[in-house]
């Protein structure tokens, strides 16, 4: 069996397009949009999204700030940075990238990003309304998930789904996008017992776990569905996903490359978000 790729540019340019079309109307209406991206990191893998945010926002029509604290940047500085955003009337979304330096946690920081900008689903608020049902933006990371295997029939309804990961910024709130789905949703993570063992019998796993090769073909069951939500970065500048590529590609039926799977769709939705935020104001 070879798997078949599950790209994301083409579900990402039909993103794109609609979004840049409404970016259009609300420029010519006095409205144009903007997002705001702050970043407290030297992460390679997280520099890299950022100028693909900035590059597709540019090409879409949308002003995209980056504000860059440096990777020392205390608790403190970057959320005087989300409140002075979140008050600024010329800005529509705020976005907080990960990782975060030491000693500085998302989820406590969040909250500084007003619930109307956050169009990445970060703030407690955004992630409480999710988890009940209510209208938020959610992460768009775990959205493009759904979105992707929507674009490419996979069924949802009644399936079995392992989500390898437990943040805040994929995993918690993916498990809830697919619960809504109707989907059976297990959720593992660095304390799940036999990981092989509880992945390989779902019919969906979606890997978001930040570690290199972690799914091997031991985890997937053949003719599963394998999402890789990784980006890690390897020492030729490269990007590397969660799955160990060439091995699962025997194994499973379909599987998202890295990149080109995941990320594109990833980044159409926030600017998607940013648009939506800015029609709302």
């Amino acid at each position: 069996m070879t798997a078949t790729a599950l790209y994301g540019r083409e579900l990402a340019a039909a993103i794109r397009a609609e979004t840049t079309e409404r970016a259009a109307a609300l420029t010519a209406s006095g409205r144009p949009p903007k997002l705001a991206v702050v970043v407290a990191t030297a992460d390679e893998s997280s520099a890299w999204y950022v100028r693909s945010i900035a590059k597709a926002a540019g090409q879409s029509g949308i002003a995209c700030d980056i504000v860059d604290l440096g990777p020392d940047a205390a608790a403190d500085t970057i959320v005087a940075a989300l409140d002075r955003l979140s008050a600024d009337g010329s800005v529509h979304g705020v976005m907080l990238q990960t990782p975060l330096p030491g000693g500085a946690a998302l989820e406590e920081l969040a909250g500084a990003i007003a619930f109307g900008k956050d169009v990445d689903g970060a703030n407690p608020l955004s992630l409480g309304r999710l988890a009940a049902g209510l209208p938020a933006h959610p992460p768009a990371t775990a959205e493009a998930v759904v979105a992707l295997l929507d674009h490419y029939g996979v069924e949802l309804a009644g399936r079995r789904v392992a989500v390898v990961g437990r943040s805040t910024v994929v995993g918690k709130p993916l498990a809830h996008l697919l619960l809504d789905r109707n989907a059976t949703v297990t959720v593992c993570h660095s304390r799940t017992v036999d990981l092989p063992g509880v992945t390989s019998t779902a019919d969906v796993v979606v890997a978001a776990a930040g570690r290199p090769g972690l799914i091997t073909a031991d985890h997937v069951r053949p003719g599963a569905t394998v999402i890789d939500v990784g980006t890690n970065p390897t020492s030729d500048g490269g990007l590397t996903g969660d799955v160990a590529a060439e091995a699962v590609g025997h194994r499973a039926a379909a599987l998202t490359p890295v990149p080109g799977g995941v990320g594109p769709v990833t980044t159409a939705l926030l600017l998607r978000h940013t648009v939506r935020a800015a029609a709302d104001r």
